[in-house]
């Protein structure tokens, strides 16, 4: 029930937090990181925020904010032969759980596309991010209050497998779960969730060879 312009003030103001917060934002991923210490580079590297970093998670916000609002879009219309006029249009899906894994970002995009587009969320972030995803979460809710709108259109839950198999068993949790991980992640939630699961197909990855490579190397 709110104006594009009043979700849009909100998203500044999400922006303009991160922005004032960028200290506090990098103490907590450094206790994720000193956590994380053994674990693979890629894994380190996808939870390592740093000044450059969280200025782009600031950038995001206000890229979100520059889009066309999709709320209240004609997608088609049509009128039979009986006269009745029918549109498609879009509109809000309602809750959206997010589940995640060690990518502190997407705590920022998730909740700055849910917002964009008039849906209120629940986040579920990895343990390893935990501290740093507190921090944004923090600094998300605290942007809804400044703009006038209900912080807890934007919720976080923590814990393990238990606490994530009673979320998705329950269809009242949420409208649909849209997961941003592995595989094995999707898989997990398509076979235990009673909650519609949108996820997202395997991506493809192709090679192409120039005429004038050598084949053979």
């Amino acid at each position: 029930a709110t104006s594009e312009a009043e979700r849009d003030a909100a998203l500044e103001q999400i922006a303009l937090g991160i922005e004032a917060r960028v200290d506090e934002i990098l103490a907590a991923n450094a206790l994720d990181g000193e956590a994380a210490a053994g674990e693979r580079p890629a894994i380190r590297d996808r939870l390592a925020l740093d000044p450059d970093r969280v200025a782009a998670l600031a950038a995001a916000v206000r890229a979100v904010a520059a889009l066309p609002s999709p709320v209240g879009e004609t997608i088609r219309e049509l009128r039979p032969p009986s006269g009745i006029r029918i549109r498609k249009v879009r509109v809000p899906l309602g809750v959206v759980l997010v589940v995640y894994e060690a990518r502190p970002n997407v705590t920022v995009d998730a909740a700055a596309l849910c917002l964009k587009s008039a849906n209120a969320c629940i986040l579920r972030g990895s343990r390893m991010a935990a501290n740093t995803n507190r921090v944004l979460t923090s600094i998300v809710r605290a942007g809804l209050a400044e703009a006038g709108l209900p912080a807890d259109a934007v919720t976080a839950v923590e814990g393990g497998h238990d606490q994530l198999a009673a979320l998705i068993a329950d269809p009242a949790t949420a409208d649909v779960v849209i997961p941003r991980g592995g595989e094995q992640l999707k898989k997990l939630l398509l076979r235990e969730s009673r909650i519609p699961v949108l996820a997202a197909a395997g991506g493809n990855c192709h090679v192409y060879v120039d005429a004038a490579a050598e084949a053979d190397r």
